[in-house]
């Protein structure tokens, strides 16, 4: 049972020369969809996901490289709305997914603190084109495909679980219902030192209840009409009252003064492909550039299994049809992001909105892809959606991925606690790697100790291998006299 009633199938009268044309590329009654339902699941993908625009550039601008240079953030708004507009494009269009792409928040980190630290922005671009690559190559090969299938089912169940947490805690604590206590035994509390506080918040509350309401009576488009709702509601209170700027996060809901923008272009292919090998270092390059391509292929990995098994695309051995499309567009969504100086391009969680909505095809990833596009001459209206009216599809999307987790055998342990380890270290980590990471080391672990080879995927045993150096990466960098 799926966490949305399937839509029923177009009926078979001949339609429109352009339905039909839309039909034959995306297959719209296959797979029991409406073109109605595909433009409002990519348009809510795209609200729910435009924050990154804005989020990115700013992660990237605050930072230095080696030599103390910092990028422009305005140009990079640019590049990340361009490099996230053309890989969502490529994504409807060859790999017919209801999957958006843009700049990570798993990837970007690794190339600000761990790359830009030892090397020039170039070269750190550089390594991120080299990631899409490797990754491009793993999925024309067949070897990620072949990875992917080697995933037990239960991991894989216990993978969209995860990333509903996942996603989940993402809205609650941009929304600030999630926060640091500020004491060493309490991580994490109730908002801001275990109280609810703050405008933004009461938005989130409202955006959320609205959101609750309108899913329940089955209104459609009830996610896209709560932000809009919750967005014009934080307008109204943001010039009515006085509100610290940064209380709302990285988005300000002000109406820009202007709504035209002037891309500027000047990072498009300011990149050195392999100089971040000479000035770094052979060794930091390395490990640098083995983080990227692990945290890339198994961010989306996690991000297209999850996502795929919302939508209803996979089998019943949570196969998913065109995988090997899906997987080559997504490696060159890091090669064009490294290419633009826009950090590397992947699926993004936030896809599953859209398919909550009813998107089902690669057309709702041409709606929101265009809509990225076109963001590039109206940069000003990423700044007006606050992360706080956004928060609440998060939440609602986690709720209803969350409802997977009864597919899963809770009575035997040697696939309830592997799959318990991938859905709890996923938000708790705010990692999608670390969960699949850990799931996989610990069910390979448990099937071995009770002699059950034959169940193990022969992949499994260097895949864990792989894992267990990744885990184990800080104190090898600390042998070797990385930084």
């Amino acid at each position: 049972m799926k966490t949305q009633e399937r839509p029923e199938r177009t009926p078979p009268s001949t339609p429109a020369p352009v339905m039909a044309a839309l039909d034959r590329l995306f297959d719209l009654r296959g797979r029991g969809t409406t073109v109605a339902r595909e433009v409002r699941g990519g348009v809510t993908t795209f609200v729910a996901m435009a924050y990154l625009v804005v989020l990115i550039p700013l992660i990237i601008g605050d930072a230095q490289d080696v030599t103390g240079a910092r990028l422009d953030p305005a140009q990079l708004t640019t590049m990340v709305a361009l490099s996230a507009g053309l890989s969502t494009l490529l994504m409807g269009l060859v790999g017919n997914a209801p999957l958006a792409m843009a700049a990570g928040l798993g990837v970007t980190p690794i190339v600000v603190f761990q790359a830009a630290p030892h090397m020039t922005w170039p070269q750190a671009m550089g390594l991120v084109v080299l990631e899409g690559l490797v990754i491009v190559l793993f999925a024309l090969t067949g070897i990620r495909q072949l990875i992917m299938d080697a995933i037990p089912l239960a991991l894989k169940q216990a993978i969209g679980v995860g990333i509903g947490a996942f996603i989940a805690l993402i809205g609650l604590v941009d929304a600030g219902v999630v926060g640091h206590h500020g004491n060493a035994s309490t991580p994490v509390t109730l908002g801001v030192l275990g109280k609810l506080a703050g405008w933004p918040v009461v938005v989130f509350c409202a955006g959320l209840a609205l959101m609750l309401v309108l899913f329940v009576r089955r209104v459609p488009g009830a996610m896209l009409i709560g932000i809009v709702a919750a967005t014009a509601f934080a307008v109204a209170i943001d010039s009515a009252v006085e509100i610290d700027p940064k209380a709302w996060g990285p988005v300000v809901p002000e109406l820009p003064g202007s709504v035209v923008a002037t891309p500027r272009f000047d990072l498009l292919f300011e990149i050195d492909l392999f100089g971040g090998f000479e000035r770094a270092g052979t060794i930091t390059a390395s490990v640098v550039l083995f983080t990227l391509v692990l945290s890339g292929f198994f961010d989306a990995m996690g991000t297209i299994l999850g996502v795929g098994e919302e939508a209803g695309m996979t089998d019943e051995k949570g196969r998913l049809p065109g995988l090997g499309r899906i997987l080559t567009v997504d490696g060159l969504g890091a090669v064009i992001g490294g290419g633009v100086n826009g950090s590397a391009n992947t699926a993004v969680v936030e896809s599953a909105a859209g398919v909550a909505e009813g998107a089902r095809t690669g057309l709702a990833s041409v709606v929101t892809g265009a809509l990225l596009t076109a963001l590039i001459f109206v940069t000003p209206l990423a700044g007006v959606v606050p992360v706080g009216a956004a928060a609440p599809a998060l939440v609602l999307v986690g709720a209803l991925m969350m409802t997977h987790v009864r597919k899963i055998d809770w009575e035997d342990l040697e696939v309830a606690v592997p799959a318990f380890l991938v859905i709890v270290l996923m938000p708790f980590t705010y990692s999608i790697t670390v969960g699949v990471g850990a799931g996989v080391l610990v069910y390979t672990l448990l099937k071995a100790a009770r002699g059950r080879f034959g169940e193990i995927h022969w992949l499994l045993y260097p895949l864990s291998l792989v894992f267990l150096l990744y885990f184990a990466l800080r104190p090898v960098e600390e042998a070797l006299g990385i930084g």
